[in-house]
């Protein structure tokens, strides 16, 4: 931590700051939690494939499986937040029957843990083009949902044209939704791999995840909001509650106005704001070492690097360029705070979207300190535009 010496706080060292970072960024993941889906279908429905698009992994190949009971095998993603049941090669009749005693005694068992370690939702995956729902998959929803699970009916490998959806695709959910089984919502009609044939596109990912979200429990929305890779907006709006909630805590520091010099106090809340940052956006754990390296190059100095910023920019500005006077006020800690949270998570959609070995040399590089320096230029609240708002002169 900060070392006050003289009455004033001096640099935190970057050692320090890469240490708390990575305890930080731990305390964040383990605070997401699990989002545990179960996902039943028959064989060839195209159960992985739906995962793969919503969640961005192969979790089958990359996953840790551990058999539940016979035909359930559970896997758990070490670099995700999703815990997946799959009920593989799910037929109706004796297979369906044996799945069912054996989620009986899931959610028994589960019953008495903490409610994130329990089933949120099941996923019934029917392919379009069955074009037949058995009285044995009636039966089998209205078990599932006899057990408390919240059930989303899917429709998988759905063909377009243009835009429109393959009338006996719709006919096809319509008589499902006519059954009037207990699920929650509509029939939910997707694609989730482009047709090279067929040219059908990809669609129907975001409504099944709209749907999700209508019945997941809110112990794990975060986890599903960090797990999926279809709906960046629903990180951002995450990650902009994070950053309000560090300003207002960076207000607070500075309601008794501090030193320039003494901008090292609001490192640490500054720390885990970027670290619970870094886990909404779903970033993978297992980086959690070379992404604290680079936040600490990010976060090293008495005043941050954004606080640095901020001084040079007020030097250019105040005649002698003495800035001795000015003070960090509650409005210039909050400010100063939010431009690094909106600069860091703009970083962290840079990494979002590479593939795993680019992501790991933009971690290891230079590139994050520049990059974030440039993203912090850009917001308000910074640079010249702190001179007329929140400074002090002697």
């Amino acid at each position: 931590m900060a070392d006050q010496g003289n009455g004033k706080v001096r640099d935190l060292s970057r050692p320090q700051v890469e240490s708390l970072f990575e305890q930080k960024l731990a305390d964040a993941f383990a605070a997401l939690g699990i989002f545990n889906l179960l996902v039943v279908g028959k064989t060839g429905v195209g159960k992985s494939t739906l995962v793969n698009a919503m969640f961005g992994s192969d979790v089958a190949k990359t996953g840790i499986g551990e058999p539940v009971t016979r035909g359930l095998t559970h896997y758990l993603l070490p670099d995700s937040f999703l815990g997946l049941y799959d009920a593989e090669g799910f037929e109706t009749g004796m297979a369906g029957d044996a799945i069912l005693t054996g989620l009986h005694s899931l959610v028994d068992q589960y019953a008495q843990k903490p409610a994130q370690e329990q089933l949120h939702a099941a996923w019934y995956l029917v392919r379009w083009s069955d074009r037949r729902f058995e009285q044995a998959q009636v039966d089998f929803v209205r078990k599932l949902v006899d057990l408390g699970l919240p059930v989303i009916i899917v429709l998988t490998q759905v063909p377009t044209m243009n835009d429109v959806i393959h009338p006996e695709a719709l006919e096809f959910a319509s008589y499902i939704d006519g059954l009037d089984l207990p699920i929650a919502g509509n029939v939910v009609l997707t694609n989730a791999l482009v047709d090279h044939f067929t040219h059908a596109p990809v669609f129907g990912l975001q409504d099944l995840l709209d749907a999700t979200y209508l019945v997941v429990p809110d112990v794990a929305e975060k986890a599903l909001t960090a797990a999926q890779k279809v709906d960046i907006s629903r990180k951002k709006k995450a990650v902009a509650a994070i950053i309000n909630q560090a300003s207002t805590i960076a207000a607070g520091i500075g309601a008794t106005p501090i030193p320039f010099a003494d901008a090292a106090l609001l490192i640490p809340n500054q720390i885990t704001m970027i670290a619970r940052i870094t886990a909404a956006y779903g970033l993978p754990p297992s980086k959690s070492r070379a992404m604290s390296m680079a936040g600490s190059v990010v976060l090293t100095g008495g005043a941050t690097l954004a606080g640095r910023y901020a001084v040079t920019s007020l030097l250019k500005f105040i005649p002698g360029g003495a800035v001795a006077g000015s003070a960090i006020s509650a409005t210039v800690a909050a400010s100063m705070t939010k431009a690094v949270g909106l600069a860091w998570s703009q970083v962290c959609e840079i990494a979002l979207g590479l593939d795993e070995a680019q992501r790991d040399r933009f971690w290891a590089s230079g590139q994050v300190a520049e990059q974030f320096l440039v993203f912090f230029k850009q917001n308000p609240g910074t640079g010249a535009s702190l001179l007329k708002r929140v400074t002090k002169r002697a």
